[in-house]
């Protein structure tokens, strides 16, 4: 396995391939700062001959014929700059066309197209006939580390909401409960996912586990865990129904033409009706004429009525005399509806009665990819950003999303946010330092709220959160980081298997994939409550083929028989995903 980057996201990558899955890994990065501050990593692993580290700027040919791209089986490309990964794609495809390609690209639709062009050319240059493209159909996978954490981001800012997962035609999701109360819940879940290391979320005194959550807890453990907060899988609704769009890009027209500007336009429709009216009994026109004299008179045309009857006279006096009185108030409707639609088409002010809100810190591209997320679940956002040409500002111009400009570390930015009104804090800056101000001068505001932070360092990140938790027991406290998050999707599909979903519970995080039963050992003739394995893996859906699906097929019975034809959906820690998929485990 070769992993090539220039971040966090390429070490861990290595890490999880060698460490994990127990996989040969040749890790290509530059010689930075950010590869120099792990130098520990790196010597703990100068003497294993399963781990070699190549400093070199970009992936040029001769770094990867160094890196032993002929015989590799995959390549994770990792860096931050598009371009840098699409060079390195098209000359690792021709030096090895059966070559397993995953790719981080940020742009989705130059993703899929770049993913058939590099299938095309490996089957045109491998003749269709090697034993990988006879294995796999798709040898490249193009994955955004942000599209994969932003969901996982989103749901820890929201109260009983997580990952939401499309298995087997049905839509499941895992959600953070509190411990069970005498009612019990609400709903009979499908299954308990983890035990919470804390039982804030629920009520009564907090309860102290260990500092780390229970991972696919058995039934046992669930019911000796009466104190504890859990996530648990839930099945809400058939795959496409109860979806919320977003709001608009265009503003509404009651938001362009505000009251008073109705009621001016209503007065003086009254006015000219009043006198066509009044003309048309004085003068025995039509009713057809007599407005248009009316109009001609408002609008000041020169049309004198003489030789008219007196009354004929009058009526055009008043007529002129109204259109003098009625300019003015025209010309100020037309000026209020043009900068209420400059308004509209602009960044909004949170208003001063919004109430139960997520204050998003950070619009850049993973706060713009989360925005979209929280909105799709039409979930309030008041956004806070420092850069107005941040690349997330046009999402929340065209979602129509309130918007504070500022730096959120300078006094009355957060009030300006309504934060003694949110419902939950995410901190999404690119700065570690920043996102734990946020954090911090939000709880001295709002000490009960929950927050998120986003933070590169792993070994901070877990500090920070055990002592945010010790120093504020009753309020939910997650960090978080984007490519911890990513690195376990990458980690898969280099290994050709497929994820649809990640879960995250606290500092951990657990998968959901979706396995051929078809020759797979630990599958195929076995039934559902048999695979299951705690804190490893368990089957949590399964997609039949049409001749055998029924009422309820995607969340079968226990006792079920997994057989030839069906995909079983899998929720399994990075453990078990060894165990159950990983390569090491099929060679035994």
């Amino acid at each position: 396995m070769i992993v090539c980057g220039d971040d966090g996201l390429a070490r861990r990558l290595a890490n999880e391939l060698h460490e994990l899955y127990g996989e040969r890994v040749v890790l290509v990065m530059p010689s930075t700062a950010t590869v120099e501050s792990r130098r520990a990593w790196f010597a703990a692993r100068r003497g294993d001959p399963t781990l070699r580290v190549i400093e070199a700027a970009e992936p040029r040919e001769d770094v990867l014929a160094e890196a032993g791209i002929a015989d590799a089986a995959a390549l994770a490309l990792a860096y931050e700059d598009d371009e840098a990964n699409i060079r390195a794609a098209l000359a690792a495809r021709r030096a090895n066309p059966g070559l397993r390609l995953v790719i981080r690209l940020y742009n989705r639709r130059l993703g899929e197209q770049l993913a058939d062009l590099l299938d095309q050319a490996g089957a045109a240059a491998d003749g269709g006939q090697g034993p990988q493209a006879a294995a796999a159909g798709s040898l490249t996978t193009v994955l955004s580390d942000i599209a994969t954490a932003a969901p996982a981001l989103a749901a820890t800012a929201v109260a009983g909401t997580s990952r939401a997962i499309v298995a087997g035609g049905v839509l499941l999701r895992a959600v953070e409960r509190g411990a069970p109360t005498e009612g019990g819940a609400p709903q009979p879940p499908l299954a308990t996912l983890a035990l919470l290391s804390t039982g804030t979320t629920g009520a009564g005194a907090p309860y102290r586990g260990g500092d780390s959550p229970e991972l696919l807890p058995d039934d046992a453990a669930v019911a000796s865990a009466a104190e504890r907060g859990r996530v648990v899988l839930e099945q809400v609704a058939s795959a496409g129904e109860g979806t919320t769009r977003p709001a608009g890009r265009g503003a509404p027209l009651a938001a362009i033409f505000s009251r008073q500007v109705r009621w001016s336009f209503a007065g003086i429709s009254a006015a000219v009706a009043a006198l066509a009216f009044a003309t048309w009994g004085l003068t025995g026109t039509t009713p057809q004429g007599a407005l248009y004299l009316v109009l001609l008179d408002l609008f000041a045309i020169d049309d004198p009525a003489l030789g008219s009857s007196l009354s004929r006279q009058l009526l055009q006096l008043l007529a002129g005399f109204a259109g003098l009185l009625l300019l003015p108030l025209v010309t100020a409707a037309v000026l209020e509806v043009f900068g209420t639609y400059r308004t509209a088409s602009s960044l909004r002010r949170p208003s001063r009665g919004l109430s139960g809100h997520v204050v998003l810190l950070g619009l850049g591209k993973v706060g713009g990819r989360v925005l979209r997320e929280l909105r799709a679940l039409d979930i309030p956002v008041v956004c806070v950003e420092a850069d107005p040409n941040a690349r997330g500002i046009p999402v929340a111009r065209g979602l129509r999303v309130p918007t504070v400009i500022g730096d959120v570390t300078q006094e009355g930015v957060l009030e300006a946010a309504g934060i003694e009104r949110a419902a939950a804090l995410l901190a999404l800056t690119s700065k570690d330092t920043t996102n734990l101000e946020a954090v911090l001068g939000a709880r001295s505001l709002v000490p009960n709220l929950r927050v998120a932070l986003r933070l590169y360092d792993d070994d901070f990140a877990t500090a920070v959160y055990r002592t945010m938790r010790t120093a504020y027991p009753a309020a939910l406290t997650r960090s978080r980081s984007v490519s911890a998050l990513a690195a376990p999707a990458f980690a898969v599909a280099m290994l050709g298997r497929q994820i649809v979903g990640a879960i995250p519970v606290e500092r951990g995080v657990l998968l959901i994939a979706t396995l051929e039963v078809e020759g797979h050992p630990q599958l195929e003739g076995r039934a559902v409550d048999d695979v299951f394995t705690p804190g490893a893996y368990r089957v949590v859906a399964v997609e039949r083929p049409a001749e055998r699906r029924g009422p309820g097929a995607p969340v079968p019975p226990g006792d079920y028989v997994l057989a030839a034809g069906d995909r079983a959906v899998v929720a399994v820690t990075q453990r078990g995903l060894a165990e159950l998929v990983g390569r090491r485990a099929a060679s035994r």
